[in-house]
């Protein structure tokens, strides 16, 4: 794997299922063999503030938690404004993105005291600071599957199909066997396939 450490941001905001896809990351790379470090960061308030997990994953050392300024290699993110603040200070050039298309307006949007970006702009943003740009309709992908809280279960399909990182299916549908109960197993296996439909 290079580099070694891989480093890999999921940023979004709270109720987006941030952390369970960076659980669910770390899980599934634990699973392969690597040495994964976890370290979370949450705004003010858990849901509609801004959540970022950063996801560490090596073959020979434990990481520290946090991502030296950067040095982030994927940056996965739920939604496309936080996927935006993040890149400044943890991406660079060499930077590969997946990122849902669709905003969480925060609450000074929506009071009208803010204007949320243009996502031509937001996107175009998004592709000058990174190597790479995938703009995917996840939130819409989990609406189809009748919640939109599956988008983070989409990108991680996108993310297996990508190749940005090691990511081995095999290996994460057992952690999704792990994690989700029965019931809800079919339908996360339907959200990685869309993901990976999208890439």
């Amino acid at each position: 794997m290079k580099p070694d450490p891989l480093n890999v941001v999921v940023t979004g905001v709270g109720g987006q299922g941030n952390v369970l896809a960076s659980t669910i990351l770390g899980r599934t790379f634990l699973r392969q063999g690597y040495k994964v470090t976890v370290g979370e960061t949450y705004g003010l308030s858990q849901r509609g503030g801004p959540v970022m997990s950063q996801v560490r994953i090596s073959k020979r050392l434990a990481a520290g938690p946090l991502i030296p300024a950067g040095a982030g290699h994927v940056v996965i993110g739920l939604e496309p404004l936080e996927t935006l603040r993040c890149l400044p200070r943890l991406g660079s050039p060499e930077t590969i993105v997946l990122t849902n298309d669709r905003p969480v307006h925060p609450i000074n949007v929506i009071a009208g005291r803010e204007t949320y970006p243009d996502l031509d702009r937001l996107r175009s943003a998004l592709e000058e600071l990174s190597a790479k740009v995938y703009w995917l309709p996840a939130t819409e992908a989990g609406l189809s599957l009748g919640n939109p809280v599956l988008a983070n279960v989409v990108i991680l399909g996108a993310l297996l199909a990508s190749g940005a990182a090691p990511l081995d299916e095999e290996a994460l549908q057992a952690e999704l066997a792990e994690i989700f109960p029965e019931h809800k197993l079919e339908l996360n296996h339907r959200a990685i396939a869309l993901g990976r439909e999208m890439i």
